[in-house]
């Protein structure tokens, strides 16, 4: 096993990494930029290294500093996380051009999955159905293409992911300006303009399957993830198992998942993620060559560490469980926290976190990157941390998240909760009958309605009495030998909140 690796990320998932690496008795080294300098990974670790400036470019997208920052710790590994150069092929090639290992898929790898048209090329040749497509750079072509196959089409980057670049097109007069737009945030998100088209499913499901090879050719999945509910292509609730997955299709699934990770000779932890049409047929959409945002409801799932079995394949070469030695017990549900507006367009938020408390519990967990008195820099994913509930069923851990979200307090900086909070409430979640589209068609427009509404005098002051008490019984709480706080209807009443009135 390594002695040090260093965490080329922060926030969040830097803590979550090197929670895994002191468990297992290997030393993290973290790195931050000069906007990082106090941030929560920093501070949970010994050894810290600056990197550069606050610009992504200078300091967490810039791989020669990165490199040096290893070289300095000692450092025999690095793990790359996710975001930034996670699924970068360059990244996972100098890593090791230097003489450390990579935790992750080879260089070769990650260039062959990551761009979208190669994945689909080695699916459609291990027999995993792919959804019609079309490639090319003649914006002709491709309208032919776009005709036969039928509208609506989506327009994808060619490389990278997270929704970037991506845009459906209803019909033959929005498709020119849909492409050439794709192409430019290509081009500035992943340095490649080129793009494809892909056939829009009317209301599918997202499924994810989570996979682990060992780089020979051999791998094993750990089951699905349902990860329809989404806005702008971007996941906000995820769930294992999927309320829209039975055990037939279950078996259809992981093993199409699993031999695409095989024919690719796939090594580490990946995700082969696939679109469900309501009659049951599904389409590979394409693979994430890393650790997911999502990980964690497998890990309550499975009783897993994704982490430790990331670093037990990196530094063995072989898989360190089989596959009927991955069993699946209740259901996990994840709910991402983020500073954002949610009531108005989620528009990124920055500041300082002047209260965080997150809730506590023997079926909850908490992955956070922020404490009280972090700041949230305009430069970085706004992303504060992830709650996952688990439950014995998913009733029972639906129940707990929306409990869990009641309980999360966040003050300083303007986050998502409160649309998380009404999200989970909904209906169609608590049934599990919705889609990839559903949030946006049904559930934003009555939110927005609701949360931009002006809210009452009285409920404001309320609101603000509520906030100086809860400040105050924290100050009495923490200072030695003080009379604790006497009791108030905001502290014995339990968890409450006022619409429209932030998180």
């Amino acid at each position: 096993m390594f002695r040090r690796v260093l965490i080329a990320n922060r926030g969040e998932i830097a803590c979550r990494i090197a929670a895994t690496l002191r468990a297992m008795g290997v030393t993290p080294v973290a790195v931050y930029s000069e906007a990082d300098r106090g941030a929560l990974h920093v501070r949970t670790v010994a050894d810290a290294l600056p990197i550069g400036g606050p610009d992504p470019r200078d300091s967490y997208l810039n791989i020669a500093a990165l490199l040096a920052a290893a070289k300095r710790s000692g450092a025999d590994a690095v793990h790359p996380g996710y975001g930034f150069l996670a699924e970068n092929p360059a990244f996972a090639e100098a890593v090791e051009q230097a003489g450390l290992a990579f935790i992750g898929p080879t260089g070769e790898q990650i260039r062959r999955l990551g761009d979208k048209r190669a994945a689909r090329a080695l699916a459609a040749k291990a027999g995993v159905p792919v959804v019609p497509g079309a490639e090319g750079d003649d914006p002709a072509a491709l309208a032919r293409a776009a005709g036969a196959m039928g509208y609506p089409v989506i327009v994808k980057a060619a490389l990278g992911g997270g929704g970037k670049g991506m845009r459906a097109v209803d019909d033959a007069a929005s498709l020119a300006e849909a492409i050439e737009s794709a192409r430019r945030i290509a081009e500035s998100a992943f340095g490649d303009r080129s793009i494809y088209l892909e056939k829009r499913l009317e209301r599918p499901r997202h499924v994810e399957v989570q996979v682990l090879g060992d780089g020979c050719g051999e791998a094993i999945h750990l089951f699905e993830r349902e990860c329809s509910l989404q806005r702008r292509h971007q996941k906000v609730i995820e769930e294992s198992p999927s309320p829209a997955v039975n055990e037939t299709l279950r078996e259809r699934l992981t093993f199409a998942a699993v031999a695409l990770a095989r024919a690719a000779r796939y090594r580490g932890a990946g995700t082969v993620e696939f679109l469900v049409a309501r009659d049951g047929t599904f389409h590979f959409l394409e693979m994430n060559t890393r650790l997911q945002v999502e990980h964690p409801v497998t890990e309550l799932v499975t009783g897993l560490d994704l982490v430790q079995l990331q670093l037990e394949v990196a530094a063995g070469g072989k898989l360190p469980i089989l596959q009927e030695h991955v069993r699946h017990h209740g259901h996990a549900i994840e709910a991402r926290i983020y500073a954002e507006d949610a009531a108005r367009g989620f528009l990124p938020q920055a500041g300082t976190v002047a209260r965080a408390r997150w809730p506590r519990g023997p079926f909850v967990r908490v992955d956070a990157g922020v404490e009280r008195g972090d700041g949230v820099p305009v430069q970085y994913d706004p992303i504060l941390a992830k709650l996952i509930a688990w439950g014995p069923d998913r009733a029972r851990a639906h129940e707990r998240l929306i409990t869990a979200l009641d309980e999360a307090v966040v003050h300083g900086v303007v986050t998502n909760l409160p649309f998380l909070r009404a999200l989970a409430r909904a209906s169609e979640v608590a049934r599990g009958s919705f889609d990839t589209e559903w949030i946006e068609r049904d559930f934003m427009g009555g939110f927005t309605a609701l949360a931009t509404a002006p809210a009452p005098d009285q409920a404001l002051a309320v609101a603000a009495i509520a906030e100086l008490t809860g400040a105050a019984a924290e100050a009495g709480a923490a200072a030695p030998g003080a009379p604790a706080a006497a009791p108030s209807p905001f502290t014995t009443l339990g968890g409450w909140r006022l619409p429209g009135l932030g998180s």
